[in-house]
Formats: structure tokens, C-alpha cells, sequence
């Protein structure tokens, strides 16, 4: 589905930005590699993730397996009985990795502003590239044609003046959809979807919506911000401002922010305080992996925790010193979840782990009064960033994330800021 085939130059509501951002998601990613690679896969459910016979956890599914209740993050034990005949692989992390690395390499051939959230998902920048290729929704098309022809994966796009509205709009019609969004068009577009369309409302906040006669994104809009303070505290101005398609987010490559930070919503809640050990240390790595990369050491260790009430906890620690230490940065963020599980009994809807307290360019120390330890788990950490650069990402992994099966993915929401 296309809405508008054009952006108005002049049409622009507030916080709305350029009509220029592109989001694309890789449809099913993981299980349409495994396709592609096997095409006697096709038309056969198929099941990325831990085993069934242990505590193993849903990866990604594809659309066929989908039919039968089967989705991310859901137990491995549960899905084999949703889906009996389904086919469950494992997951093999180092070539997704390295055909992500493919896919990133077609985004940038369009611009320099690309800022990635997963493996499988990204958004781009395309202000002042259409001189180039074209109107931006003719360049999502390019990028969807040449992830096909090249790569031999399907992916879906969103065109829209905003981050949210992007993300929103690649949603819609997948598998292999794309959905533009005029900036003279934004009201139209979001007035009649469902509230949970709107980042940050769960199941517990659209039931307190649904209470006050509010379903859809309109129906949010009627609501005066006085009212919807009133309801939802703190939150209320973010809904009062997504219901409108506002985001002045800019879409930040990795190498402009000052805080780095990954997160990732479960579609079902997390109880199990191991699964959420096992999130974390994935997270919590893949942030230091991007620190080195860019030479950029941090102070401040972050975590977040919403649970399924739509509380939200933050807690951070400050580190006696800068680094990018994945074991000494993830040891700090698990203290830190400890504590927060400790004082709170509910489940897990959303875990997000980040540094914070940047600086750029701080050269790697090696001082003759190094402890031999500290000295010890930098050339890990170096080893395993060779291993990584090498064969991808994922291909230094944790057992604990092997066997749940955890995927990484920041989620949207999450904004690194460009620094100074």
C-alpha cells in the first residue's frame, strides 16, 4: 500500500522534519536467509531459535509459522505446540551477521545517514540525495529491488517525514510492503489506527485508554493534554505528540553519538530472571562492541526496565574511570538489574542497556602499572572484536543467549544524540 505517491516541498507539521527519512525492516529476517538458502523450505513453517526440549525462545518465525500464534520471543515449547510440524533450526548468528553487513552496504550507496537498530533494520537519512536517485519513496523502491536482486531477501519500507511515522509506515503492509506517508497527509494517515500503533502503549496503558472510549490514534488526539496528564503523567505529552506525527529525532549514525544504548521489547512478558540475565549480556555487548569500534570510551553504565504495568525503572553507575571493558560494563548493568529485580516482583516487558558520559578518541591505555587482570580482558576483548570483524558480530556468543534463543534488536524508541 502506497499513501500519496508524492511529498508536498512545503507541507510540514511540527516536529514533522524533512520528508526524507526511510525506514526498512528485512521481512522475517533469519528464517528468510535459512529460505533462501534451502528453498525446499519454502512454504514450510519455520522456527528460528532455542530448542523445545529446553528452555530455548523464539528467535524470529516466518510468515507461515506465524499463522499458527507463533511469534518472537515466545518459549520454544510453546511454539511446537501452536505448530507441531514446524521446523526449528538454530540460530547461526555469524551469517546473518555477515549478510546484515551486505545489506548495510546497499543502504549506503543511497546516503551516509544510516543508523542501524538490529541486524535486520535501519533507518536512513535521504535529505539532499534526491538530486541522485530520485524522490524518496523511488529510493526506497531502489533499496527494495537491489536487497532482492542482490542479497535475494525481501524487505519492507516506510517513507515519511519522521522517524515514528517511518516505523509505523514499514509496518503495515508487510511481508514486502512499502507505505509512504506525504507530510500533507500525516493526520489522515494515523487518525484511524489502532492506539497500540503509538510507541509506548502496551496492553495495560491501551486498556486504560480503552476505559476512557479510546481505540484508535484520533480518538487519543481528541483527548485534551490537560486530561491526558491527568491519566498518564509523565507520559501523556509523549502520546499528545506522537498522536500528531510529531519525532524531531534526527536519524544518528554510530559514529556522531554520545551515548550508545540498545533495547528490546518482548512481544510477551519476561519473567525468568536468567533469560533476562542473558538480554542483558547481549545488549550490554553489542554497546561495547560499538564503543571500540568507534574509539569511544564511556562513564556512566545505564540500564531500563519497564515492566508489564508500564512502570519504568532507570538506574545508572558511574565508573571510576572511562572504559569500554565489555566484562568490567556488563558486570556494573547486571548489579544494577539485580537490584531493580530484587525491589520489584513483576514481569519484564522491556529491557534496554546503554553508556552514557562519552569521549571520543580516547586512545587505548597501556600504562606499566596496568593491572595484569585489566590487561588480560582488554586483549579478550581485543581478540573477540578481531573474531567479530571477521566473521561478524554474533560469532563470539554467550551460551546463556545461545540456548534462549535471544535475538538483538533496539528498539526505535531509543535515540542516540549526536555529540557537541
Amino acid at each position: 500500500m502506497i499513501i500519496g505517491l508524492q511529498a508536498s516541498k512545503s507541507g510540514k507539521a511540527e516536529g514533522s522534519g524533512c520528508w526524507m527519512i526511510i525506514h526498512i525492516d528485512m521481512d522475517a529476517f533469519y528464517a528468510s536467509v535459512e529460505i533462501r538458502d534451502n528453498p525446499a523450505l519454502r512454504d514450510k513453517p519455520v522456527i528460528i531459535g532455542g530448542s523445545p526440549q529446553g528452555r530455548g525462545v523464539v528467535s524470529t518465525a516466518n510468515y507461515v509459522a506465524r499463522k499458527f500464534g507463533v511469534h518472537s520471543a515466545m518459549p520454544a515449547a510453546q511454539a511446537v505446540r501452536l505448530c507441531p510440524h514446524a521446523v526449528f533450526l538454530r540460530p547461526r548468528m555469524e551469517h546473518y551477521v555477515a549478510i546484515s553487513q551486505q545489506i548495510r552496504e546497499i543502504f549506503f550507496r543511497f546516503t551516509s545517514l544510516v543508523e542501524p537498530l538490529s541486524l535486520d533494520e535501519a533507518f536512513l537519512d535521504v535529505s539532499g540525495c534526491e538530486s541522485l536517485f530520485g524522490p524518496a519513496p523511488e529510493i526506497a523502491r531502489k533499496i527494495k529491488a537491489a536487497l532482492k536482486n542482490e542479497v535475494g531477501l525481501v524487505a519492507s519500507a516506510g517513507v515519511a517525514p519522521n522517524k515514528f511515522l517511518a516505523k509505523v509506515a514499514s509496518d503495515l503492509e508487510k511481508p514486502d510492503g512499502l507505505v509512504v506517508v506525504p507530510a500533507e497527509t500525516i493526520q489522515s494517515f494515523l487518525d484511524p489506527l489502532p492506539i497500540r500503533r503509538v510507541w509506548g502503549i502496551g496492553p495495560q496503558t491501551e486498556k486504560r485508554f480503552n476505559a476512557l472510549g479510546v481505540s484508535t490514534v484520533a480518538g487519543i488526539r481528541g483527548l485534551a493534554r490537560e486530561q491526558l496528564h491527568r491519566e498518564f503523567g509523565a507520559n501523556s505529552e509523549h502520546f499528545y505528540r506522537l498522536a500528531r506525527g510529531w519525532d524531531s529525532r534526527a536519524v544518528v549514525p554510530e559514529h556522531e553519538a554520545k551515548s550508545v544504548s540498545h533495547e528490546n521489547t518482548f512481544p510477551v512478558n519476561v519473567e525468568d530472571p536468567e533469560m533476562l540475565r542473558a538480554w542483558l549480556q547481549e545488549l550490554m555487548g553489542q554497546v561495547t562492541v560499538r564503543m571500540r569500534r568507534a574509539q569511544v570510551k564511556g562513564k556512566t553504565v545505564r540500564i531500563k526496565v519497564r515492566f508489564s504495568d508500564f512502570r519504568t525503572i532507570t538506574r545508572s553507575e558511574t565508573l571510576n574511570e572511562l572504559s569500554f571493558e565489555t566484562r568490567l560494563i556488563e558486570t556494573t548493568a547486571q548489579k544494577l538489574l539485580a537490584k531493580i529485580l530484587r525491589e520489584s516482583q513483576q514481569p519484564v516487558r522491556l529491557l534496554g542497556a546503554g553508556m552514557a558520559n562519552l569521549r571520543v578518541g580516547v586512545p587505548v591505555q597501556q600504562t606499566l602499572f596496568d593491572a595484569e587482570e585489566k590487561q588480560k580482558q582488554s586483549r579478550i576483548d581485543e581478540a573477540c572484536d578481531e573474531l567479530k570483524q571477521k566473521f561478524g558480530a554474533a560469532a563470539v556468543r554467550t551460551a546463556a543467549a545461545l540456548e534462549s534463543g535471544v535475538k538483538i534488536h533496539r528498539n526505535p524508541t531509543t535515540e542516540d544524540h549526536k555529540s557537541n
